[in-house]
């Protein structure tokens, strides 16, 4: 690539960018008139300057490396026009208490919406960030907030023709995948649909977000992916054999007790983990993966605190009764480590990551932004300052992704 100036009127090599007018590329200019750049290292097949001579002769010597480039990033979101993706289906008072956005400050929902549906921003985002590739998919609860399942399954087709159209095709096909949506409120309708996802419309797998609404609006009801219903589908993902994406969705009304009077807590800042990781316990204590061994499921946030908490939960069941806690044949870590992958998606604290990698393996961790929920730039400049050997950034940041996506 050639030159290219900046806002700052400063040139770049490459199209890497630089901060503020804090130096030049390849030697060849000055960092704020303190002297010239004449050193150069190497990132991702890209020079930038190491080492800055002052006037009286002495070297100052950086580490300016500008974003890797190359990263995929698999948890990221989109909008659509065929249905509010953000809340229930009818709206209940009880299953959306707690949505985000209430408590969001005017103009950062306001930035979210329009995110959400940018294309041109989006790639804009992708480009700056250093981040080739990017997984999208509905936010929740989409799908699983329909609480009719001909409803549900309709609008799930409805979605993913649209994904496909927007995202899959055109001039930004090759920046783009897409996971595919399914109405588990009817399981097998929704393994047709996967079928269909991932044979005709080249969806890299299927992202379900959390427990189904299911039954009447007002009774509360969900439905979990563990349950016997389920089964269909789980035969027929086994089969496809791509992996699932659980992603959260707000604490289920009839668990909410212990966050009345802090209800923001039901999302993100909290409820998601605890929704989630109750969730992938249920999956594995039911047997579901003795039965279908080389199942993947993703789960993102650095799994959802279960790298922290998993090891404790066979420590106590080992004393339980023969049966007397689920199916499963082996300790959950055996299935933890072997049926899960994990994304670091809205997380930034470098001692959860190495706790994620020490559990799981770094062959198993994925790097990931939460867009437009969180700022690829900030994820981006976090995640490439990470005090990590360069062999294990480049898994994180698009080796492991390839080899679970299947990308080539």
């Amino acid at each position: 690539m050639g030159e290219e100036t900046t806002a700052n009127g400063n040139v770049t090599a490459n199209g890497t960018g630089t901060a503020n007018g804090t130096g030049t590329a390849n030697g060849t200019g000055t960092a704020n008139g303190t002297g010239t750049a004449n050193g150069t290292g190497t990132s991702n097949g890209t020079e930038f300057p190491t080492m800055i001579e002052s006037s009286s002769g002495r070297p100052t010597f950086l580490k300016r490396n500008p974003h890797l480039g190359g990263k995929i990033a698999i948890e990221e979101h989109v909008n659509t026009d065929i249905f509010n993706s953000l809340s229930t289906h009818p709206y209940t008072q009880g299953a959306n208490e707690g949505w985000e956005g209430t408590y969001y400050q005017k103009a950062f929902l306001a930035d979210v919406l329009h995110r959400l549906g940018s294309t041109e921003e989006r790639i804009k985002q992708m480009d700056a960030a250093g981040i080739a590739i990017m997984a999208l998919s509905l936010m929740s609860p989409g799908i699983q907030g329909i609480f009719d399942p001909t409803e549900a399954a309709d609008t799930a087709r409805k979605v993913n023709d649209q994904m496909h159209k927007l995202y899959r095709t055109g001039p930004y096909a090759d920046r783009f995948l897409t996971w595919g949506c399914v109405a588990m409120q009817d399981p097998q309708g929704a393994a047709k649909e996967a079928e269909r996802c991932v044979k005709e419309l080249g969806c890299c797998g299927i992202l379900i977000n959390g427990f189904s609404n299911v039954g009447d609006p007002d009774a509360g009801e969900v439905q979990y992916l563990d349950e016997p219903q389920c089964e269909p589908f789980w035969a027929k993902l086994a089969e496809l054999d791509v992996p699932l994406y659980l992603h959260p969705r707000n604490v289920a009304p009839n668990q909410s007790r212990p966050l009345r009077g802090y209800e923001f807590l039901a999302g993100s800042p909290w409820g998601f983990a605890r929704e989630t990781a109750e969730h992938a316990l249920r999956l594995m204590l039911s047997g579901l993966f003795d039965r279908y061994p080389h199942l993947r499921i993703v789960l993102g946030h650095c799994g959802e605190g279960l790298p922290f908490a998993i090891n404790r939960v066979d420590h106590r069941v080992r004393h339980f009764r023969k049966g007397s806690y689920g199916a499963h044949q082996h300790p959950l870590r055996h299935y933890f480590t072997n049926n899960f992958w994990i994304t670091s998606s809205g997380v930034m604290t470098q001692s959860t990551l190495e706790c994620t990698i020490r559990e799981v393996g770094a062959d198993r961790v994925l790097f990931s932004a939460d867009y437009p929920l969180e700022d690829v730039l900030e994820m981006a400049t976090w995640f490439d300052g990470l005090e990590i050997d360069e062999p294990t950034r480049a898994k994180l940041a698009y080796g492991n992704a390839k080899v679970l996506l299947g990308i080539k």
